[in-house]
């Protein structure tokens, strides 16, 4: 079987890949949700004419001619405002956020009035008309379109929904990922393994690169090398309404790689499986009615960097929202052998230069490697078959963190 390019597997794994639901959530609990229909003001901001510094609430023309002498009529403060208005000649001591008082029409900051006792104030310092007033609706205004369809709530448009008085939201499902591990060869963290054992540790990586796009876990732990053990689990997965369940493991062509033989006999329609990647080779993609699976390979910095690849873009269209990788373009310090057929994802550390982004491979890149992932923030990316490249030459890199 001819190995698929990278570009064309992923092309194949995104393929009518949608938001599935949506559901309607508090503010409390939106952050980092995305936006499943557009959302319009209840209100207007301000909703009246609101004095934007501490000061003194005057009209214009009586500060035409300096220094001007004012008598302070009364005070309006947030939420309790001046209820009269002003006359020639009189002014409001205002705070900032309060309504400006009827007849007023600038306001002095207090750092240019000086208080003369007895309920009066001189102006030393012109301000033009319409000075440190926010217009009502200078926001937005009741009615106004304030966050379309497919805007991911951070904190700015959490604060705007709020403030245009809406207390819940339309946002898309996040998609639920079933996680399970497999290989009587694993252990949980904490154990004491045998001597042909290890600990389990991909699941953890990929469920932190799951949730970095938004997307829920359900980690359904370690499966023992037996069809009824991959079975059950995978069940689990289907009754949780798993969106896409992703299998860690025992998807390449070992007489324990049980992967295949179980998804396909539970009706999953194999898509492709082996790719042309290093590492990632042994990558498998299916679809089980409306559950996409992906498995996984088993050496850990091939499931991690596959994730970032495979992984992260899909849980992005299937949870409604933008994504891209982060692509630079660098500088090689280091000479590179000529690569063969399969796409290499080569571990690298990029550090910013003023010549540019200086790119430095790890020499040994064996998959089983996480400390060299740990320390990498990039991989560097080369195309099948491309040349040998001197140090010095341009290449790009995918960044990781």
């Amino acid at each position: 079987m001819a190995l698929l390019p990278v570009a064309d597997a992923l092309g194949r794994l995104l393929d009518g890949a949608e938001p599935r639901a949506v559901e309607t959530v508090g503010l409390g609990e939106a952050s980092g949700r995305v936006l499943a229909s557009p959302l319009y003001a209840l209100r207007t901001q301000p909703p009246f004419d609101a004095s934007a510094m501490d000061g003194y609430a005057v009209r214009a023309d009586d500060i035409a001619s300096l220094p001007a002498r004012l008598k302070v009529v009364g005070t309006a403060a947030a939420g309790r405002q001046f209820s009269g208005a002003i006359a020639q000649g009189e002014s409001v001591r205002i705070f900032t956020g309060a309504p400006v008082p009827q007849g007023a029409d600038t306001v002095v900051i207090q750092e240019n009035v000086r208080d003369l006792g007895n309920g009066e104030v001189e102006v030393l310092e012109p301000a033009v008309l319409g000075r440190n007033i926010r217009a009502k609706g200078l926001d937005f205004k009741q009615g106004d379109l304030i966050l379309d369809t497919g805007r991911l709530l951070d904190p700015a448009a959490l604060s705007l929904i709020a403030a245009a008085n809406h207390p819940e939201m339309s946002v898309v499902r996040a998609p639920l990922v079933a996680i399970i591990a497999t290989g009587d060869e694993l252990l949980p963290p904490g154990s004491n393994p045998g001597p042909d054992q290890i600990i389990a540790s991909n699941a953890y990586g990929v469920a932190a690169i799951v949730r970095s796009v938004g997307a829920r876990v359900l980690d359904l732990g370690i499966a023992a090398d037996r069809n009824d053990a991959i079975s059950t689990l995978v069940t689990q997965a289907l009754d949780a309404e798993a969106d896409v369940i992703v299998t860690l493991g025992g998807a390449s062509v070992g007489d324990h790689d049980l992967i295949h033989g179980v998804l396909t006999g539970l009706g999953m329609d194999l898509d492709f499986w082996k790719i042309a990647m290093r590492p990632g080779k042994p990558l498998m993609f299916g679809r089980l009615g409306k559950t996409r699976c992906v498995g996984l390979p088993g050496n850990p910095v091939a499931s991690l960097i596959c994730s970032h690849i495979f992984l992260k873009p899909l849980l992005a269209k299937l949870g409604g929202r933008p994504y891209s990788p982060d692509i630079r373009n660098g500088i090689l310090d280091t000479a590179v052998a000529a690569n063969d057929l399969r796409q290499d994802f080569v571990r690298a550390v990029a550090r910013e230069t003023p010549d540019g982004l200086i790119v430095t491979p790890y020499m040994v890149q064996d998959s089983s490697m996480l400390r060299t992932l740990a320390d990498a923030n990039c991989a560097l990316m080369r195309e099948p078959f491309a040349p040998a490249a001197e140090s010095g030459s341009a290449c790009q890199v995918m960044m990781l963190r």
